[in-house]
């Protein structure tokens, strides 16, 4: 069984920093991408950014130079900071992994359950 827990959502004012952490737990042989999406009120999850198991980055257009993806490959942990944000980044983050689950050997994506991220003042 493998899980994704996110932490680090809550409430901030315009122009504030945030930073989720996403740990990946179980039976984990390996970890190849990893990714934080968001999903607004009545919109669909988009991606926000995601990277690559040697560390390259991709991010949403909305969130370049404002947002940074990063991971612990020893920890099985990524996190995503989020600085200079906007009432427009108000979400529900959520963490996803491609992972390699151990007994029996199987790659899978998997997901978190979410952190609220609001962005108001």
């Amino acid at each position: 069984q493998v899980q994704l827990v996110e932490s680090g959502g809550g409430l901030v004012q315009p122009g504030g920093s945030l930073r989720l952490s996403c740990v990946a737990s179980g039976n984990i042989a390996s970890i190849s991408g990893m990714g934080w999406y968001r999903q607004a009120p009545g919109k669909q999850r988009e991606s926000v950014a995601t990277i690559t198991s040697d560390g390259s980055t991709h991010y949403a257009d909305s969130v370049k130079g404002r947002f940074t993806i990063s991971r612990d490959n020893a920890l099985n942990t990524a996190y995503l900071q989020m600085n200079s944000l906007k009432p427009d980044d108000t979400a529900v983050y959520y963490c996803q992994g491609n992972i390699l689950r151990s007994r029996p050997f199987m790659w899978g994506d998997y997901w978190g359950q979410g952190t609220q991220v609001t962005v108001s003042s």
